[in-house]
């Protein structure tokens, strides 16, 4: 783009064309309102060619600019390579007056026009001399219609189509998946709370409707492989004291050296999916350290350890109204009433 027109003054140009175009057809034309409408144009494109005309004078700045950063820093890989070699011929002197002399002021001279780009750029950017992240993203963003700061192009199209591919493991759970999906792209696309977990869910329903295997087909889907998937069996952790048992044991106290059970699993594997089965069942103080990592993304283990969960996608199941939820399968609204 440093040596083609930018696309604002591209896209300006190609504004300014077209009332230009429509002006000379409203010529031919002599009622009042068309009249009225070319004084409306001329107005606009005088403002409009004014803002043209800034736009490129601003543009052929910073392009100078940039041109003259270049050349200098031709310069000094000339001057360095030059000092290189006076020193392996052994003239010192010039390498001295290369190094010491030419060298630093050509530094000195960079830094300054660096300075002239920065104050220059300070309002209005038109030119960069590398890509980054942005400029990618950008690029990326224009081909979806989708906000994909974070994204890498190869995962753009896995996201895109992630509902087809979970409900190749996963039958009649639709909107489960859509909603799982949903959030995945959320994360991955920079919408999502930085500092809060990926997704968190609660799937409420009868054994064998396909709980656990959505989380496995997560799993899988996320980070291709279902060992990424940490397993709670919230039916062991029924009682007050089994809450040590998912942070680690305090300083003191039997099992400190071991460390919690979900705390160390998530420290080895922070990208995962964590699968808190039959939540019902579990004391409720495991839900004030459930609350702690949906609010703030981390949990602190008996060590004193931060624990990072941001990377993470927490499920919980339950069965609770099993019963309830198949007699009124296939129902229709009305009969539910």
């Amino acid at each position: 783009e440093i040596d083609s027109m930018p696309d604002e003054i591209d896209e300006l140009q190609r504004k300014i064309t077209q009332l230009e175009i429509e002006r000379e057809a409203l010529k031919k034309e002599k009622d009042p309102a068309s009249l009225d409408r070319i004084e409306k144009l001329e107005a606009e494109l005088t403002k409009l060619n004014s803002e043209k005309e800034e736009m490129i004078a601003h543009w052929k700045k910073e392009k100078e600019a940039i041109t003259r950063i270049r050349e200098i820093k031709e310069q000094i890989e000339v001057t360095k390579a030059e000092a290189q070699i006076a020193e392996r011929e052994g003239d010192l002197a010039k390498a001295a007056e290369l190094k010491y002399g030419k060298l630093v002021e050509l530094e000195k001279a960079l830094e300054e026009e660096n300075k002239k780009l920065a104050t220059l750029q300070q309002d209005s950017k038109m030119l960069k001399e590398e890509v980054d992240a942005e400029d990618i993203a950008e690029v990326v963003a224009k081909w979806t219609g989708i906000p994909v700061a974070k994204l890498l192009e190869g995962e753009r199209e896995k996201l895109l189509h992630m509902e087809e591919r979970l409900s190749e493991r996963v039958v009649g759970q639709q909107k489960a998946i859509i909603a799982v999906s949903n959030a995945v792209r959320r994360a991955r696309s920079g919408l999502q709370d930085p500092n809060r977990p990926i997704g968190s869910f609660i799937f409420m329903g009868p054994t064998g409707v396909g709980k656990t295997e959505l989380a496995r087909a997560l799993a899988e889907f996320l980070f291709d492989d279902e060992k990424y998937l940490i397993r709670v069996d919230m039916s062991e952790f029924m009682e007050k004291h089994s809450v040590a048992r998912l942070i680690g044991a305090p300083p003191g106290y039997v099992g400190y050296e071991e460390g919690g059970y979900l705390t160390e699993a998530v420290r080895t594997h922070p990208y995962s999916v964590i699968l808190f089965d039959e939540i019902e069942k579990a004391h409720p103080d495991v839900f004030n350290v459930l609350l702690q990592i949906l609010d703030d993304g981390r949990l602190t283990d008996g060590k004193g350890r931060t624990v990072d969960f941001r990377n993470t996608v927490l499920i919980m199941t339950s069965n609770i109204g099993s019963q309830w939820i198949q007699e009124l399968a296939g129902r229709d609204d009305k009969e539910m009433e």
